[in-house]
């Protein structure tokens, strides 16, 4: 198992009730933290349906989840959504 699937998957009881409705519990967390350059088409279709995905995103937001797969982006993913949004804050302080 991947050393921080091991540590970030279920870090508490209150995180956990999410997490326990996720499509991807029970899958090898390997498959969400490819190697670099490797395919993420899989993990993602696996985020694909799930009814969790937003708050699996936000969780990853919120931590600053650097690696893998979560709420189905990638690490470029999340970074291109939290400079939007920073944008956006900015722009909506500024207003």
């Amino acid at each position: 198992m991947h050393e921080f699937a091991a540590n970030m998957m279920f870090p508490n009881a209150e995180e956990r009730g999410w997490q326990e409705r996720a499509n991807c519990l029970g899958v090898d967390p390997d498959l969400f933290f490819p190697e670099r350059g490797a395919s993420t088409k899989e993990a993602k279709g696996v985020c694909g349906g799930c009814e969790v995905k937003g708050e699996c995103l936000e969780y990853a937001l919120a931590h600053g989840e650097k690696f893998g797969i979560w709420g189905g982006m990638s690490e470029r993913e999340r970074r291109r959504l939290r400079r939007q949004r920073a944008l956006a804050r900015r722009g909506s302080a500024s207003a």
